[in-house]
């Protein structure tokens, strides 16, 4: 697995290290980046489906069967069931978005709509030019936002010594 935001030739300074990198070194950008678009691809792998309190008429066998003879069975491509491993990063990753300052919120929705990332092709699902029809502002202006926004949580990823669970 490769460490984003790493050099094996740095040594680790102990006044410095960090414990939400892998390695204790300090955090930056592309670290950062990479945590994030992992959960945001993790967040969209993880089921819809489960229990609930209503009647799914899809879940019983003879709608199945007649909708199989027939062929209206549709093949949905599902990327698989993250591992718990993924979902506890996913959990830590995403909790860094809700500690931007709330005086900043619209870097916080630029943050949380850009790491929507898509299991099936790692593709954004979130255009640059999209957030900004979104939030009425030019996709230049988006960027430079989103870069402070990552800026903000790789300080308060170095000045923290741990992120709450």
């Amino acid at each position: 697995m490769r460490h984003y935001g790493t050099r094996s030739d740095a040594p680790i300074d102990a006044r410095r290290a960090n414990p939400n990198t892998p390695d204790g070194r300090p955090a930056d950008a592309e670290y950062v980046l990479h945590r994030l678009n992992e959960a945001g691809a993790t967040l969209l792998a993880l089921p819809d489906t489960g229990h609930s309190t209503r009647l799914r008429q899809g879940g019983l066998e003879w709608v199945r069967d007649v909708a199989e003879t027939y062929g209206a069975a549709s093949v949905r491509i599902r990327p698989a069931v993250p591992s718990a491993a993924a979902i506890d990063r996913m959990d830590e990753a995403l909790a860094w978005i809700p500690r931007i300052p709330a005086d900043k919120y619209v870097l916080r929705r630029i943050a949380g709509a850009r790491c929507l990332v898509s299991p099936l092709n790692a593709r954004h699902l979130y255009s640059w030019r999209r957030i900004g029809l979104a939030l009425g502002a030019d996709h230049k202006a988006i960027q430079r936002w989103h870069a402070q926004a990552i800026d903000l949580i790789v300080a308060m990823l170095n000045a923290s010594p741990q992120t709450p669970r």
